[in-house]
């Protein structure tokens, strides 16, 4: 079904429509129906209501405390830390340091280890899935990243009223958590 509109331009919206007709070669149309479509996806972001996550990253990234990190340089500094077997005793020491701090914050900030979970999740580094009861089902992009969060899950877990279990696949491990 097609929908008629008559639609009235104020200059900065005809000059904007203008330098898109002969930037992309598209009819008027197809450029507002695009712009709608791009504008009802976008609308938290477009009227200034950003999303939980966008406020979220936000809040981190003028924190200066994270920074985005594409994820091949992710995995190329973690390939290299185990170039030539296991990871290099520097790095696993420098590594151990971040999650015994991190332990002392997340005591207070989290509730379960579940909650750590989904930030880290949030934080892109593994997808998760909470299954029955206290049981999470972790999937890591690699290896060598489900070897560097497992250990940091586990050390920056300590301070927290649970203990976990953590069975380990290849690229997936299982996190079962249990009350103190």
């Amino acid at each position: 079904m097609t929908e008629r509109v008559t639609v009235s331009l104020d200059e900065d919206s005809h000059t904007a429509l203008e330098a898109l007709l002969s930037e992309t070669n598209h009819g008027q149309s197809e450029l507002v129906r695009r712009a709608l479509t791009f504008y009802a996806a976008n609308f938290e972001a477009a009227s200034g209501r950003p999303s939980d996550n966008l406020e979220q990253y936000y809040r981190m990234l003028t924190s200066g405390e994270h920074v985005l990190l594409d994820i091949d340089f992710l995995h190329a500094f973690l390939e290299h830390c185990y170039d030539g077997g296991d990871p290099d005793p520097e790095f696993v020491a420098a590594a151990d340091r971040v999650s015994d701090y991190h332990a002392r914050e997340y005591a207070q900030r989290f509730e379960n280890v579940g909650e750590v979970l989904e930030w880290l999740s949030f934080c892109g580094f593994l997808e998760v899935r909470r299954e029955e009861g206290d049981v999470y089902h972790i999937v890591f992009p690699s290896e060598a990243i489900r070897w560097f969060m497992t250990r940091f899950i586990e050390r920056s877990t300590v301070d927290m009223p649970t203990e976990i279990e953590i069975d380990r696949g290849v690229s997936k491990v299982i996190v079962t958590e249990r009350p103190d």
